[in-house]
């Protein structure tokens, strides 16, 4: 059996996670193997089994990971003692920042989120259902309390933001013009112009 951690210290889950998504990065989900993902991890086929369970499992732990760190980040957001024009802009810049920090998860999930079975396929789904219908009742809020306007359903704002969210990993380049922080920025001054009554 692998040992627990590498000389770095890094656990074994983490070195086949930061294997596996440098791999399904570059070479594709479906044209990686186990072995290659085990060789590059520096342990056996039976950890990867132990964490893991299965090649599919490392697919959407990779994402999950994000998520959760989302889903924390925006509750720690919407729970904080401020305007709700300021918690939602910061939990708006936040989703990009934290997306380009993470680009090849990602670019990973959205190009081979068909991988996962159904079952699997759902539980994502509704992860990702509960951190956009935290996100979508902070613009409720501004919009029942009069901060923001209501001429546009609060579903349609969320899908407008996480559209422009979900197509960072098609163009942003970290050697492009703009700073991740500059991207986070613009999106989030751009969605709540548009909620501005």
């Amino acid at each position: 059996m692998a040992k627990a951690t590498d000389q770095n210290g890094t656990p074994v889950p983490q070195r086949l996670l930061a294997a596996a998504t440098r791999l399904f990065a570059e070479r594709g989900y479906d044209r990686t193997s186990v072995q290659e993902i085990v060789e590059a991890a520096g342990v056996t086929k039976g950890a990867l089994y132990h964490y893991f369970g299965s090649k599919e499992d490392l697919l959407q732990e990779v994402y999950a990971r994000v998520l959760r760190l989302q889903q924390e980040r925006l509750d720690a957001f919407a729970d904080a003692e401020a305007p709700v024009e300021r918690r939602l802009r910061d939990a708006a810049a936040d989703v990009v920042v934290t997306t380009i920090d993470n680009l090849d998860d990602a670019a990973i999930f959205f190009r081979s989120m068909h991988h996962l079975s159904p079952e699997k396929n759902k539980q994502v789904r509704v992860e990702r259902r509960r951190y956009h219908e935290r996100f979508r009742a902070l613009i409720e809020e501004g919009q029942n309390s009069g901060v923001f306007s209501s001429a546009t359903p609060a579903d349609l704002v969320v899908d407008y933001h996480f559209g422009s969210v979900h197509h960072l990993s098609t163009w942003y380049r970290p050697d492009g013009p703009l700073s991740r922080q500059e991207v986070a920025d613009h999106l989030a001054d751009l969605l709540l112009r548009a909620l501005r009554p």
